[in-house]
């Protein structure tokens, strides 16, 4: 080999630019796999963020503002106080009147007048129809004549029976002749009676073609018009009579609460009943408790009940479904609204109201309760104010904006202590805008150091700002 080629460098195996192209794409995939992972951060904590956001939103108050923070809560408000509450016992009951009868022909024969009106009102002894008497009249006759007839062989009997005494005594006639004279005599007593009887059943027959009112009542519709024939076996009879005043409401009272309708019998004093229609929301009439049934009933554990109503008016009709409310007493309590108990789970509790307009929440035990009131057994007393609105937006020691005029407390001062100080109408709607700090350090209420400041709003910069009694304090 020569020097020349022993000095020369060796040739490269590959070409410079072969090599840069070589070593060029390691780094652009390093560089994009840090471009991807960011890029993929960035989007987790973005959609983190907006989840986060959505929660908050959803747990936040209808005033606009987050647990914890500033922003105040619009509630409604009410006062315990002591009140008698009466204890009730509700039921649903029928209309039962105190007499419902049929009047049905008793004799057979063809219906010559009807004297009733349908709906008519009628008093006992009226005659409201009647049938053809002259079949019946013929056959008193009849019997009458029969008995008569009867009747003077009786007579002339007892004569000749005192003649044979008379022979007798003087022992002219036999002893069996007298005997059998007074047999005849027995006999034809006997007929008499018997002749007496079909008289007066014949007297009876033609009474009943008169058909009258056993008692006062409302006459129903008609079952039959006059000149057809009727007779002891129609089903439907002529018309419906029911008694309406007085009228009874039948009910039933649960077997747990017989306890407490006997006690409040045992006072004497007759228990009001009350019936209302079928909405429970317009008395119908006044009444009194009238008995208890003699048992329970096994299949619905109930004891049947009865009540008495005068029911002048008529206002109950027969068959009638109602409700019933039983007073049986009026008991001395701590009363609230229906709506401000609330129950969770460690029982019912109740939010208070403290003076700086916090709430605290407290466990109550309820008691008797009404359709809109509760009585409080233990753990609230009178004058002391509770949430009945917006409750399910608080927790314990959360500060509230009350409602309306119900925020102002007497003497004109609102429940903030700021006096003639009320809520502005759209803190309803957006109450939480209201209450957060403004962008330029400045109190709610308060103008911007300067028009145009950077961060003030809008509203602020183009317009003088709103008096500061008019706007909410933020907490």
């Amino acid at each position: 080999m020569s020097p020349q080629d022993d000095s020369s460098p060796a040739a490269p195996a590959h070409p410079p630019a072969a090599d840069a192209a070589a070593s060029a794409p390691p780094p652009l995939r390093r560089r994009n796999r840090w471009l991807g992972a960011t890029l993929a951060i960035g989007a987790v904590a973005l959609l983190g963020g907006a989840a986060w956001y959505l929660v908050q939103r959803a747990q936040a108050p209808a005033g606009g503002g987050f647990p914890g923070g500033r922003m105040m809560v619009t509630v409604g408000e009410a006062t315990a106080r002591q009140a008698d509450l009466p204890v009730t016992i509700e039921a649903l009951g029928t209309v039962t009147p105190l007499a419902t009868v049929t009047l049905r022909a008793q004799v057979s024969g063809v219906l010559t007048e009807v004297l009733f009106t349908e709906g008519q009102r009628v008093k006992k002894g009226q005659v409201l129809a009647r049938i053809d008497p002259r079949p019946f009249e013929q056959a008193l006759t009849q019997a009458q004549g029969a008995r008569q007839r009867d009747q003077a062989q009786l007579d002339n009997a007892r004569i000749v029976l005192e003649r044979y005494r008379t022979l007798l005594a003087q022992d002219s006639i036999a002893r069996q002749d007298v005997d059998t004279q007074a047999a005849l005599v027995r006999q034809l007593q006997g007929t008499v009676t018997t002749d007496l009887a079909q008289e007066q059943a014949a007297q009876l027959n033609l009474g009943y073609t008169r058909i009258t009112a056993p008692t006062n009542g409302r006459i129903g519709l008609r079952a039959v018009d006059a000149g057809n024939y009727v007779g002891t076996g129609d089903t439907n009879g002529i018309a419906t009579l029911t008694q309406e005043d007085p009228i009874d409401v039948a009910f039933a009272i649960p077997q747990d609460r017989l306890g407490d309708v006997q006690a409040a019998q045992r006072g004497g004093a007759p228990l009001a009943v009350t019936a209302f229609d079928r909405t429970r929301t317009r008395a119908l009439a006044q009444g009194r408790f009238l008995t208890l049934d003699n048992q329970v009933d096994t299949a619905t554990g109930t004891v049947k009940a009865k009540a008495r109503f005068d029911n002048a008016d008529g206002a109950l009709f027969p068959n009638q479904f109602v409700n019933v409310r039983l007073l049986l007493r009026q008991d001395p309590a701590v009363v609230v609204p229906v709506t401000a108990v609330r129950t969770g789970a460690n029982g019912d509790f109740v939010y208070v109201i403290n003076e700086d307009r916090t709430v605290s929440l407290r466990k109550v035990r309820r008691g008797q309760a009404t359709v809109s009131q509760v009585a409080i057994a233990e753990g609230l007393k009178a004058g002391e104010r509770v949430v009945t609105e917006g409750g399910d937006r608080l927790k314990d020691g959360v500060k509230v904006q009350l409602q309306g005029p119900q925020g102002q407390r007497p003497g004109g001062g609102s429940a903030d202590g700021a006096p003639g100080r009320r809520p502005r109408s759209s803190d309803a709607q957006g109450e939480g805008r209201h209450h957060r700090q403004r962008p330029d350090g400045a109190a709610p209420g308060q103008a911007p150091a300067a028009q145009g400041a950077p961060g003030a709003p809008a509203a602020a910069a183009s317009g003088p700002a709103a008096p500061a009694a008019s706007q909410p304090v933020a907490r």
